[in-house]
């Protein structure tokens, strides 16, 4: 009895001692060096006299200045609660073309804000018919593509302009797009020039999706659906073909483009390899057919011999619901040295031969189906790559503008004049961003805009030559 006493006294004392030690944390906290009641915040932020919209909860600032504004080199005007200071030098020209970060503290206590500037564009929106452009002030283009069939020698785009901004031609003149048009923005007498493309699908082309399922309905990968969705809209001579309609004889005469978009497994599937669809293909194309492979399927290029044996790409990797992830930067491409090449034309770049198609933020399974060179296959770089696969490599990742560490778009031909193969094979490629790993949606991707362009231009260039 009494061993049972000491031992309910002795869980007592530890029960009273934790209390004490809590109470006494608690105390220190509010009367000792960690002062919980002191502001850190950051009560006003201004750039030039414009004021920022401040998130007080996620710290994020944002500065949305008049079109025209200079902000590499900008003296901020900043308020802080009394008491607080911050590690941003209020003294020296700062530049606010990225986002810049900086810390409040006061007391014991701190709060990290971000700055993300931007200056308004000088035209607020172009749309023609209803449909509305990709305005671009990088690299001073306006891009978009309207209905098959549209003509485009009397058209008159509806353009709103920032105050201040004038445009020559004026909204509302009969404009005629049918080659590029020059637009001229002027403010305060300075000017300077916007670049108009206007574009419509080759019309009459029969472009076939190509798909494991039965069906078009019977689709289940999101990537999959979206795209033939996209396709369905935006050709109207699109049709679905399967892989076992090609097996059992089906008649691929009539097409003019095949696009395969695999994005459901790392693997290609066994009815893909079978020798009566293969031999299908293969013959389609040698008759003049054209395939467009992109995500998974580009590694279909060595089963059809549009490659040498053996010389598909060497690096497939990727990741599958629920697996994903988040990553903070945009994901993109360097065409250097291709920057006329028709499958580019009209997208928006960011610098010239660069161009984003996954935006940061955005949830991402990087299916990826490209060829890995400087270390893996021989190849060295891109004049060995070309040299042993009979290809043409037109892209690369954003980084590499030589084209020399992988290939992520290419060309192959049917002849010396006949390219008749496209492959586009990088994770950025993403046509659908599902929930993340919480089950939170992904935000929109505003660069799914290049993934449609790139995709029509690459069927028109291969449907005509």
């Amino acid at each position: 009895m009494k061993k049972a006493l000491n031992k309910y006294w002795a869980k007592v004392s530890v029960v009273l001692a934790m209390i004490f030690v809590i109470t006494a944390c608690e105390n220190g906290f509010e009367n000792g060096g960690f002062d919980v009641s002191s502001p850190s915040n950051v009560l006003s932020f201004k750039l030039n006299g414009v004021s920022g919209n401040i998130d007080q909860v996620t710290g994020k600032i944002t500065v949305v200045m008049p079109y025209g504004s200079d902000i590499t080199a900008v003296k901020p005007e900043v308020v802080l609660e009394e008491g607080a200071t911050s590690n941003l030098d209020l003294n020296a020209a700062i530049n606010f073309t990225n986002p810049v970060k900086f810390r409040v503290v006061n007391g014991n206590l701190y709060k990290d804000y971000t700055v993300t500037t931007t200056v308004l564009s000088p035209i607020k929106s172009f749309t023609i018919n209803g449909v509305a452009a990709t305005v671009n002030d990088i690299s001073k283009t306006i891009s978009m593509t309207l209905p098959e069939n549209t003509d485009l020698t009397a058209l008159k785009p509806v353009i709103e302009v920032t105050s201040g901004v004038t445009i020559s031609p004026a909204s509302g003149t009969a404009i005629d797009f049918t080659n590029a048009v020059t637009f001229v923005i002027t403010l305060n007498g300075k000017s300077v020039n916007y670049t108009a493309n206007v574009g419509v699908p080759v019309a009459g082309l029969t472009v076939a999706f190509l798909g494991t399922a039965a069906t078009r309905a019977g689709i289940t990968n999101m990537d999959e659906i979206t795209a033939s969705n996209w396709l369905f809209d935006t050709f109207p001579g699109a049709k679905y073909i399967s892989f076992e309609s090609i097996q059992n004889g089906a008649d691929l005469s009539g097409i003019d483009v095949i696009w395969w978009h695999f994005d459901s497994a790392a693997n290609l599937p066994s009815v893909a390899y079978n020798p009566a669809v293969t031999n299908a293909l293969k013959n389609f194309r040698t008759n003049g057919g054209n395939l467009l492979l992109t995500s998974f399927a580009s590694q279909y290029v060595d089963a059809l011999g549009i490659v040498p044996s053996g010389k598909g790409p060497n690096n497939v990797f990727g990741d599958f619901p629920p697996n994903g992830f988040v990553d903070g930067n945009s994901w993109g491409m360097s065409f250097v040295g291709h920057e006329n090449h028709p499958v580019f034309q009209g997208l928006t770049t960011y610098e010239a031969g660069k161009a984003n198609l996954l935006q940061s933020g955005t949830f991402r399974l990087n299916h990826t189906a490209w060829w890995f060179l400087p270390e893996w296959g021989g190849y060295t770089n891109g004049e060995g790559w070309r040299n042993q696969t009979g290809g043409t490599n037109l892209a690369s990742e954003a980084w590499d503008n030589a084209l020399d560490g992988r290939v992520t778009i290419a060309e192959f031909p049917n002849s010396s004049t006949n390219k008749n193969v496209i492959v586009i094979s990088m994770g950025a490629y993403d046509w659908y961003n599902e929930t993340n790993s919480n089950g939170v949606p992904s935000q929109a991707n505003e660069f799914i805009g290049n993934i449609k362009q790139l995709t029509q231009n690459s069927i028109n260039y291969l449907a005509v030559k």
